[in-house]
């Protein structure tokens, strides 16, 4: 069994168990979050909601909440010398799938 989630504006295809990075939610460490459904396959086959499966249900439970690794961005301007250096790290939420129910 499987389903297709939203969350942070990207879909992902879980399985029970599994562990997942997505776009940092406002929840905390060992809190439980539910996920809206897009699409849901079980015994009886593949659901699809419109937008959502209403019926179908995706929790999973906060392990970390932390940053990504960080990348450098580099701009300029050539024969200008007009340059810009800036570094991000990415916030995330790892999570892992407690349950799946349709």
């Amino acid at each position: 069994m499987y389903a297709v989630i939203e969350t942070g504006g990207k879909q992902y295809k879980v399985e029970n168990g599994d562990i997942i990075f997505v776009e940092k939610l406002a929840s905390e460490e060992e809190s439980i979050v539910d996920f809206k459904v897009v699409a849901i396959n079980d015994d009886n086959g593949l659901k699809i909601g419109t937008p959502y499966v209403e019926s179908a249900k995706v929790s999973g439970k906060v392990l970390k909440n932390g940053k990504g690794k960080k990348i450098t961005v580099f701009t300029y301007k050539p024969k200008k010398s007009q340059k810009r250096k800036l570094g991000h790290r990415q916030p995330y939420t790892k999570v892992q799938i407690e349950s799946i129910k349709a």
